[in-house]
């Protein structure tokens, strides 16, 4: 497959640029950790069906279904890498307040964001380096940027581990201070993120033409399919409406932001992943919406309330 201009694209970010993505990045996952209660994991978990489907929705058939669409499709290299990426990304914290308008259980979607997100240490860097092993054209971008696996594994422990580790703590030591900080600083973390994923296409404007007509469309398939995935797995298994709503979310919404940053750090800011993740952050937001105002004005189906999980219990 010969490769396009869009491969040749290098995303002009600067190190500051980065250094704030990284911190933006850290703040959004401490976020995420801020909203880790044991009772809320007791009370899910207590019913494992939803959380653990999800989860195998989002961990490991999403990333298959990618390399299978990557295979079949044929994209320039660059953009199925970063479809890759987004794939392997955890949950973002964005789903729990897309949940929550979609009349969901948020609850289980504050679970499986803040599970996807400790388990992103180790499945994340795993689920890229495999998959984009086994397809011929991003198993050699993967060469020609000399990624190495163990630093890689390291990066993704700097960049989700400690955030983690210190929301965590900050719930246990200091819960007034996360009550405190909770709210404000989700707020926070996402106009950031939102800022900088606008500043840094206005400072590559120049490749927006190139994305709309390269990348674009897998972005809106990827994430259409990765709503299908999410919705199917809950009608196969008959969970409730409310469990639907926020496993169709969690699935279709990724931390694209992380995405972003390991590409800017691991991929040499290659352009037609990077602007995948860039673009997948503004879609999943648009798919989301758009989500949250359909089921918004539908009661759950009181005929689908009652699980298979509630069965089992």
């Amino acid at each position: 497959m010969a490769g396009g201009p869009v491969d040749d694209i290098l995303l002009n970010i600067n190190p500051t640029g980065q250094l704030v993505l990284g911190g933006v990045l850290a703040l959004i996952i401490y976020g995420v950790a801020l909203d880790l209660r044991v009772d809320d994991f007791v009370e899910v978990f207590s019913k494992p069906l939803a959380p653990i489907s999800g989860l195998v929705g989002q961990l490991l058939i999403l990333p298959a279904v990618t390399w299978a669409i990557t295979m079949l499709l044929k994209p320039q290299p660059s953009i199925a890498l970063g479809m890759m990426v987004v794939a392997a990304c955890p949950g973002g914290n964005i789903s729990n307040l897309i949940t929550h308008m979609a009349r969901g259980n948020t609850a289980l979607s504050v679970s499986m964001t803040g599970i996807s997100s400790m388990l992103a240490v180790v499945t994340t860097p795993l689920n890229i380096l495999f998959w984009a092993s086994l397809n011929p054209a991003t198993a050699a971008l993967l060469r020609q940027v000399s990624i190495e696996p163990v630093s890689f594994l390291g990066s993704i422990v700097l960049i989700l581990g400690l955030p983690m580790i210190a929301g965590m703590a900050t719930v246990r030591y200091w819960p007034r201070l996360a009550d405190k900080l909770r709210r404000p600083l989700q707020i926070m973390s996402f106009l950031f993120l939102v800022v900088f994923i606008a500043g840094a296409t206005l400072s590559n404007a120049r490749y927006l033409s190139v994305f709309l007509r390269s990348a674009l469309p897998f972005v809106v398939l990827h994430n259409l399919i990765a709503i299908g995935i999410g919705w199917g797995v809950a009608r196969v298994l008959r969970l409730s409406d409310y469990d639907t709503r926020a496993l169709t979310v969690e699935v279709s919404m990724h931390n694209s932001g992380l995405g972003l940053a390991l590409i800017l750090n691991q991929f040499d800011g290659l352009g037609g992943a990077a602007l995948v993740a860039a673009g997948w952050g503004v879609w999943h937001l648009i798919s989301g919406w758009a989500l949250a105002a359909w089921w918004k004005r539908r009661d759950p189906d009181p005929k689908l309330h009652k699980t298979m999980s509630d069965t089992a219990a």
